[in-house]
Protein backbone atom coordinates (compact mmCIF):
# COMPACT_ATOMS: atom_id res chain seq x y z
CA UNK A 1 0.00 0.00 0.00
CA UNK A 2 1.26 3.48 -1.05
CA UNK A 3 -0.07 6.48 0.63
CA UNK A 4 -0.51 9.29 -2.35
CA UNK A 5 -2.15 12.09 0.38
CA UNK A 6 -2.89 12.95 3.99
CA UNK A 7 -5.21 15.33 5.49
CA UNK A 8 -5.86 16.17 9.15
CA UNK A 9 -9.59 16.99 9.10
CA UNK A 10 -10.76 19.81 11.63
CA UNK A 11 -13.10 16.94 13.43
CA UNK A 12 -9.94 15.13 14.44
CA UNK A 13 -9.92 12.61 11.89
CA UNK A 14 -7.24 11.82 9.31
CA UNK A 15 -8.34 11.12 5.86
CA UNK A 16 -5.70 9.35 3.60
CA UNK A 17 -5.75 8.12 0.18
CA UNK A 18 -3.83 5.18 -0.82
CA UNK A 19 -3.17 2.94 -3.91
CA UNK A 20 -2.70 -0.69 -3.51
CA UNK A 21 -1.84 -1.72 -6.82
CA UNK A 22 -3.60 -0.04 -9.49
CA UNK A 23 -6.58 0.12 -6.47
CA UNK A 24 -7.33 3.60 -5.46
CA UNK A 25 -8.80 4.06 -2.01
CA UNK A 26 -9.44 6.96 1.02
CA UNK A 27 -9.14 5.77 4.71
CA UNK A 28 -10.52 7.87 7.30
CA UNK A 29 -9.38 7.08 10.81
CA UNK A 30 -10.08 9.12 14.33
CA UNK A 31 -7.05 9.47 17.01
CA UNK A 32 -7.94 6.08 18.90
CA UNK A 33 -7.54 2.71 17.76
CA UNK A 34 -10.54 1.41 16.32
CA UNK A 35 -12.47 -1.42 14.73
CA UNK A 36 -12.94 -1.11 10.46
CA UNK A 37 -15.86 -0.14 8.38
CA UNK A 38 -15.70 -1.26 4.76
CA UNK A 39 -17.81 1.56 3.29
CA UNK A 40 -19.36 1.48 -0.86
CA UNK A 41 -21.66 3.31 -2.80
CA UNK A 42 -24.42 1.50 -4.48
CA UNK A 43 -22.92 0.39 -8.19
CA UNK A 44 -19.74 1.32 -8.18
CA UNK A 45 -20.07 4.87 -7.63
CA UNK A 46 -16.84 7.01 -7.17
CA UNK A 47 -15.22 7.17 -3.66
CA UNK A 48 -14.92 10.92 -4.01
CA UNK A 49 -19.01 10.85 -4.15
CA UNK A 50 -19.73 13.53 -1.37
CA UNK A 51 -22.45 10.91 0.59
CA UNK A 52 -20.14 8.42 0.53
CA UNK A 53 -17.34 11.07 2.17
CA UNK A 54 -19.95 12.67 4.24
CA UNK A 55 -20.83 9.15 5.97
CA UNK A 56 -17.30 8.17 6.61
CA UNK A 57 -16.44 11.09 7.90
CA UNK A 58 -19.31 11.19 10.49
CA UNK A 59 -18.62 7.46 11.16
CA UNK A 60 -15.30 8.10 12.11
CA UNK A 61 -15.75 11.62 13.40
CA UNK A 62 -18.63 10.95 15.72
CA UNK A 63 -18.54 7.18 16.10
CA UNK A 64 -14.61 7.00 16.24
CA UNK A 65 -14.51 4.08 13.74
CA UNK A 66 -12.05 3.45 11.02
CA UNK A 67 -13.50 3.74 7.55
CA UNK A 68 -11.93 2.45 4.43
CA UNK A 69 -13.28 2.45 0.59
CA UNK A 70 -11.87 2.04 -2.47
CA UNK A 71 -12.99 2.17 -6.32
CA UNK A 72 -14.13 -0.95 -8.24
CA UNK A 73 -13.18 -1.67 -11.38
CA UNK A 74 -14.06 0.83 -14.38
CA UNK A 75 -15.13 3.00 -11.45
CA UNK A 76 -14.06 6.29 -10.21
CA UNK A 77 -10.28 6.36 -10.95
CA UNK A 78 -10.15 3.33 -12.78
CA UNK A 79 -10.09 3.24 -16.56
CA UNK A 80 -13.12 1.70 -18.32
CA UNK A 81 -13.19 -0.16 -21.20
CA UNK A 82 -15.06 0.38 -24.36
CA UNK A 83 -17.37 -2.19 -24.19
CA UNK A 84 -18.01 -0.81 -20.25
CA UNK A 85 -19.10 2.15 -21.91
CA UNK A 86 -21.05 0.71 -24.68
CA UNK A 87 -23.22 -1.39 -21.98
CA UNK A 88 -23.55 1.59 -19.64
CA UNK A 89 -24.66 4.24 -22.22
CA UNK A 90 -27.14 1.89 -23.50
CA UNK A 91 -28.46 1.38 -19.93
CA UNK A 92 -28.89 5.08 -19.71
CA UNK A 93 -31.01 5.02 -22.94
CA UNK A 94 -33.26 2.53 -21.47
CA UNK A 95 -34.00 4.25 -17.97
CA UNK A 96 -34.70 7.04 -19.76
CA UNK A 97 -37.17 5.60 -22.61
CA UNK A 98 -38.96 3.72 -19.63
CA UNK A 99 -37.52 0.01 -21.48
CA UNK A 100 -37.14 -2.81 -19.18
CA UNK A 101 -33.32 -2.36 -18.01
CA UNK A 102 -33.10 -5.51 -16.05
CA UNK A 103 -30.96 -7.76 -18.22
CA UNK A 104 -28.95 -4.66 -18.85
CA UNK A 105 -28.54 -4.06 -14.99
CA UNK A 106 -27.52 -7.94 -14.72
CA UNK A 107 -24.96 -7.33 -17.30
CA UNK A 108 -23.13 -4.14 -15.73
CA UNK A 109 -23.33 -5.08 -11.97
CA UNK A 110 -23.30 -8.68 -12.11
CA UNK A 111 -19.83 -8.49 -13.60
CA UNK A 112 -19.05 -5.29 -11.24
CA UNK A 113 -19.63 -7.50 -8.32
CA UNK A 114 -17.75 -10.43 -9.44
CA UNK A 115 -14.39 -8.39 -10.31
CA UNK A 116 -14.71 -5.77 -7.29
CA UNK A 117 -14.84 -8.70 -4.31
CA UNK A 118 -11.00 -9.79 -4.98
CA UNK A 119 -9.97 -6.27 -4.65
CA UNK A 120 -11.85 -5.87 -1.82
CA UNK A 121 -10.55 -8.53 0.32
CA UNK A 122 -6.82 -7.69 -0.51
CA UNK A 123 -7.75 -3.68 0.89
CA UNK A 124 -8.23 -5.62 3.52
CA UNK A 125 -6.09 -7.94 4.15
CA UNK A 126 -3.54 -4.36 3.46
CA UNK A 127 -5.91 -2.04 5.94
CA UNK A 128 -5.79 -4.61 9.11
CA UNK A 129 -1.94 -4.84 9.11
CA UNK A 130 -1.79 -0.95 9.83
CA UNK A 131 -1.14 0.33 13.11
CA UNK A 132 -4.40 1.46 14.61
CA UNK A 133 -6.84 -0.28 12.63
CA UNK A 134 -8.44 -3.61 14.09
CA UNK A 135 -11.06 -6.26 13.43
CA UNK A 136 -13.88 -7.24 13.49
CA UNK A 137 -14.99 -5.40 10.25
CA UNK A 138 -18.16 -4.38 9.74
CA UNK A 139 -19.51 -3.43 5.98
CA UNK A 140 -21.86 -0.50 4.75
CA UNK A 141 -23.52 0.64 1.62
CA UNK A 142 -24.05 -1.34 -1.55
CA UNK A 143 -25.99 -4.36 -1.32
CA UNK A 144 -24.82 -6.58 -4.03
CA UNK A 145 -21.38 -6.13 -3.52
CA UNK A 146 -21.96 -6.43 0.68
CA UNK A 147 -23.97 -9.71 -0.01
CA UNK A 148 -21.03 -11.34 -1.99
CA UNK A 149 -18.24 -10.04 0.22
CA UNK A 150 -20.22 -11.23 3.37
CA UNK A 151 -21.11 -14.69 1.98
CA UNK A 152 -17.15 -15.27 0.84
CA UNK A 153 -15.09 -13.42 3.66
CA UNK A 154 -15.40 -14.61 7.48
CA UNK A 155 -13.71 -11.21 8.42
CA UNK A 156 -16.86 -8.97 8.37
CA UNK A 157 -18.58 -9.45 11.43
CA UNK A 158 -22.02 -7.06 10.62
CA UNK A 159 -23.34 -5.58 7.50
CA UNK A 160 -25.54 -2.54 6.86
CA UNK A 161 -26.81 -2.58 3.27
CA UNK A 162 -28.86 -0.15 1.25
CA UNK A 163 -31.87 -1.68 -0.66
CA UNK A 164 -31.26 1.34 -3.51
CA UNK A 165 -29.29 -0.74 -5.77
CA UNK A 166 -30.05 -3.30 -8.02
CA UNK A 167 -29.18 -6.94 -6.91
CA UNK A 168 -27.77 -9.84 -9.50
CA UNK A 169 -29.58 -13.26 -9.38
CA UNK A 170 -26.66 -14.79 -7.85
CA UNK A 171 -26.48 -12.51 -5.19
CA UNK A 172 -29.89 -12.98 -4.43
CA UNK A 173 -28.20 -16.73 -4.06
CA UNK A 174 -25.11 -15.59 -1.95
CA UNK A 175 -28.16 -13.91 0.50
CA UNK A 176 -28.60 -17.63 2.00
CA UNK A 177 -25.33 -17.67 2.77
CA UNK A 178 -25.02 -14.49 4.96
CA UNK A 179 -24.96 -15.17 8.42
CA UNK A 180 -23.13 -12.43 10.12
CA UNK A 181 -25.61 -9.86 11.28
CA UNK A 182 -27.44 -7.58 9.35
CA UNK A 183 -28.92 -4.24 8.90
CA UNK A 184 -30.92 -3.69 5.64
CA UNK A 185 -32.45 0.39 5.09
CA UNK A 186 -35.38 -0.06 2.75
CA UNK A 187 -36.58 3.58 0.94
CA UNK A 188 -40.29 2.32 0.40
CA UNK A 189 -40.91 4.63 -2.53
CA UNK A 190 -37.69 4.05 -4.34
CA UNK A 191 -38.57 5.28 -7.93
CA UNK A 192 -36.09 2.60 -9.35
CA UNK A 193 -36.18 -0.31 -7.25
CA UNK A 194 -39.64 -2.02 -6.51
CA UNK A 195 -40.05 -2.62 -2.63
CA UNK A 196 -40.66 -6.06 -3.23
CA UNK A 197 -37.65 -7.02 -4.29
CA UNK A 198 -35.91 -5.72 -1.10
CA UNK A 199 -38.77 -7.43 0.94
CA UNK A 200 -37.74 -10.73 -1.22
CA UNK A 201 -34.23 -10.47 -0.25
CA UNK A 202 -34.48 -9.81 2.82
CA UNK A 203 -36.25 -13.14 3.74
CA UNK A 204 -33.63 -14.60 1.60
CA UNK A 205 -30.77 -14.14 4.04
CA UNK A 206 -29.64 -16.75 5.99
CA UNK A 207 -28.51 -14.36 9.51
CA UNK A 208 -30.35 -15.15 12.61
CA UNK A 209 -30.14 -11.95 13.51
CA UNK A 210 -31.41 -9.49 10.08
CA UNK A 211 -33.42 -5.84 10.92
CA UNK A 212 -35.41 -4.26 7.96
CA UNK A 213 -35.99 -0.11 8.55
CA UNK A 214 -38.00 1.27 5.46
CA UNK A 215 -39.12 4.75 5.48
CA UNK A 216 -40.66 6.63 3.26
CA UNK A 217 -39.25 8.39 0.53
CA UNK A 218 -37.41 7.95 -2.96
CA UNK A 219 -33.97 7.13 -3.69
CA UNK A 220 -32.29 9.58 -2.35
CA UNK A 221 -33.92 10.42 0.76
CA UNK A 222 -32.92 8.15 4.01
CA UNK A 223 -33.35 10.02 6.82
CA UNK A 224 -30.28 11.02 8.46
CA UNK A 225 -31.12 9.36 11.66
CA UNK A 226 -30.88 6.07 10.01
CA UNK A 227 -26.82 7.40 9.88
CA UNK A 228 -26.67 7.07 13.88
CA UNK A 229 -28.66 4.11 14.03
CA UNK A 230 -26.74 2.02 11.91
CA UNK A 231 -23.34 3.60 14.08
CA UNK A 232 -25.66 1.87 17.15
CA UNK A 233 -25.85 -1.08 15.22
CA UNK A 234 -22.01 -1.52 14.79
CA UNK A 235 -21.37 -0.75 18.23
CA UNK A 236 -23.20 -3.62 19.28
CA UNK A 237 -21.35 -6.07 17.23
CA UNK A 238 -17.62 -4.68 16.55
CA UNK A 239 -17.13 -3.41 19.80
Amino acid sequence: MRLTSEHALDDGVLERDFLLGDIPGTLWTPPSTAPLILMAHNNGLPRSDARLVARARYTAAEHGYAVATIDAAGCGDRPRSAADERVRAELRRAVRAGEPADELLESVVGPLVVGAVPDWRTALDALLELPGITGPVGYSGWAALGIRLAAVEPRIAAACLYAGGYVPRAQHEDARHVTAPLLLLLQWDDEGNPRQRALDLFDAFGSTEKTLHANRGGHLATPRFELEDSCRFYDRHLR
